[in-house]
């Protein structure tokens, strides 16, 4: 098999990463999602729990007062921007990507790998009322509830991506293949990726 990397944006509750782990099972790749926040930390010494703040918050100004800062102002030495962490979390893609055929879900990998040949990148969306349903049950909560996580969490992720990349959350055309599982269910979806990867002869 030739080199394949696949990179899954994806609104809240469309199944990003069960299709991940679809395309993994289909292709016997790695996925990589929370697995990277390791190794980002692990390859740049700093702590992992950084990085999970940074990801769980996504906001932009400094985390010093989260993690070291005081009232009197002072910062500790663990002190690191959001930007430094997305460069951090940059450099550990790109050496993922290098080793080898492997998938993304997230983290804007897209952006990243952005200037390579073997690069599929996909955007998966679905109905509101299928997302409401997916992460009803997933998170244990109400239907509105839901919607309003779900619209919470797709915020934050447009700002992330959009703040760091100057592109366009989930425009159509910034992806090689835009899908709404709601229609295609997620094996149909993960199929559908592997017959654009052959078309394109990466595999």
């Amino acid at each position: 098999m030739n080199r394949l990397i696949i990179c899954i944006g994806r609104q809240t509750g469309a199944g990003g990463r069960r299709v991940a782990a679809r395309l993994s099972e289909l292709l016997s790749i790695p996925v990589y999602d929370h697995e990277l926040v390791t190794e980002a930390a692990r390859e740049s010494g700093f702590s992992a729990s950084l990085f999970r703040k940074s990801d769980e918050k996504r906001h932009f100004s400094m985390i010093g007062s989260l993690f070291g800062s005081n009232r009197y102002g002072h910062f500790n030495s663990n002190a690191i921007s959001e930007g430094e962490l997305f460069k951090l979390q940059s450099e550990a893609i790109r050496r993922l990507a290098d080793g080898g055929s492997c998938i993304f879900v997230g983290r804007a990998a897209d952006y990243v790998l952005r200037d390579r040949d073997d690069l599929v990148s996909l955007f998966l969306t679905a109905d509101l009322p299928d997302r409401i349903a997916a992460i009803a049950g997933r998170e244990q909560i109400g239907e509105k509830e839901a919607e309003a996580f779900i619209r919470k969490n797709d915020k934050m992720r447009r700002d992330w991506y959009e703040f760091y990349t100057f592109g366009r959350w989930g425009d159509a055309a910034q992806y090689d293949l835009c899908l709404n599982t709601s229609r295609l269910g997620i094996d149909a979806a993960a199929d559908l990726v592997v017959t654009y990867a052959r078309m394109r002869g990466l595999l």
